[in-house]
C-alpha cells in the first residue's frame, strides 16, 4: 500500500486529489449528511425557511471560497510547497507508516495553532467570523467559509514541508483534518464514550467552539485531537445548552453579506480608529481590542 501511495504522490495527481478530497466532498459528505439533518429538523419541528436560507448561504460561501482558491492559484501554492521542499527542507523523509502518522499529527497540531490565531487576531477573525456567524449548527455550516480562510493555514503548513515531509502528503494530511472537522457539525450526536471524548474532537466539543455563550468563547480549537486544547488550556466541556452565532449577529441569509461582513467590519474599525499605530494594531490585536484600552 505504501508503494501505491508513493506512486500517487506526483505532480500530475495534485489537482485530481485536491478536487476529489476537497471540492467534491460537498457532494459525498455534506449533502448526504445534511439531508439527514433536514429530516431531524423536520422531526423536531424546527425546519424553517431560515434554516433552509442559512444553508443555501453556506453552500454559496463555499463556492465563493473555492473560486478564490482557484483565483489565488492552487497550482501556484502547490508549486510553492514543492519549491520549499526542494530548496529549504532539512531532509527528504521517506514515505512509511511513521512519516504518514507523524505528518497527520503535525497537520493536526498546526491546525490548532492556525485556528487559534484566526480567533485571536483581528485580520484572522475578519475572515473566520463567517464560519461562526450562523445561528444554526448542521453539516452545511461546515462549509461556511470566509474569503481568506485558505490563506492563513499556509503560514503553518510551510514548516512541515521544511521538516522534509512530501508536499502532497502534507496537503492530503491537511485535507484529512478538514474533512474530520466537517462531520463534527451536528447536533444529532450528543456525547460519545468518555475515552473518545477525552482524546478526540467530537460534535459535543465542537458545539462548544461555535457557542456565543461567554464561557464558550475561544475554546476547543482542535481539529482531530482535543488533547491539544487540554494541553494548551483552551478546553471547555459542553455543559449548558449552546447558543450558536457571534456576539454581533449578521441577521441575514444574503450570501454576499454573510461572506464579506467580517472584512467590512474590520475595514470600518480601522477607519474609525485614530492613529496609524492603532490602526495597525487593529489588524493584529484580538477582535475585542480597541484603542481606548
Amino acid at each position: 500500500m505504501i508503494d501505491a501511495i508513493s506512486r500517487a504522490l506526483n505532480w500530475n495527481a495534485v489537482l485530481g486529489w485536491f478536487y476529489v478530497l476537497n471540492d467534491l466532498s460537498l457532494v459525498y459528505v455534506v449533502i448526504p449528511f445534511f439531508f439527514v439533518e433536514l429530516i431531524r429538523y423536520a422531526f423536531l419541528k424546527r425546519l424553517s425557511f431560515d434554516v433552509i436560507g442559512d444553508s443555501v448561504a453556506n453552500v454559496i460561501t463555499f463556492i465563493c471560497f473555492v473560486a478564490i482558491e482557484y483565483a489565488l492559484g492552487i497550482l501556484f501554492v502547490t508549486k510553492l510547497y514543492f519549491w520549499i521542499y526542494e530548496n529549504f527542507s532539512l531532509s527528504h523523509l521517506s514515505l512509511n507508516w511513521v512519516t504518514i502518522a507523524t505528518c497527520v499529527l503535525l497537520a493536526d497540531l498546526t491546525y490548532y495553532w492556525d485556528h487559534r490565531m484566526m480567533h485571536r487576531i483581528g485580520v484572522g477573525w475578519a475572515t473566520h467570523t463567517v464560519h461562526h456567524s450562523s445561528p444554526h449548527f448542521n453539516m452545511s455550516v461546515a462549509y461556511r467559509f470566509g474569503p481568506l480562510d485558505a490563506v492563513f493555514p499556509l503560514l503553518f503548513s510551510f514548516p512541515i514541508v521544511m521538516l522534509g515531509y512530501h508536499p502532497i502528503l502534507v496537503l492530503l494530511s491537511e485535507v484529512l483534518v478538514q474533512q474530520f472537522q466537517a462531520i463534527l457539525h451536528t447536533e444529532a450526536i450528543r456525547k460519545l464514550p468518555r475515552p473518545v471524548e477525552f482524546l478526540f474532537n467530537t460534535p459535543s466539543h465542537h458545539r462548544v467552539h461555535h457557542g456565543s455563550n461567554p464561557q464558550y468563547w475561544d475554546k476547543n480549537y482542535a481539529g482531530m485531537l482535543i488533547i491539544w486544547d487540554r494541553m494548551f488550556g483552551t478546553f471547555e466541556p459542553e455543559v449548558e445548552p449552546v447558543t450558536y452565532g457571534i456576539e454581533q449577529p449578521v441577521n441575514s441569509n444574503n450570501p454576499i453579506k454573510v461572506f464579506l461582513h467580517g472584512i467590512q467590519r474590520l475595514i470600518l474599525k480601522v477607519f474609525r480608529t485614530r492613529g496609524v499605530r492603532n490602526r495597525l494594531r487593529v489588524l493584529v490585536k484580538p477582535p475585542s481590542w480597541s484603542a481606548s484600552e
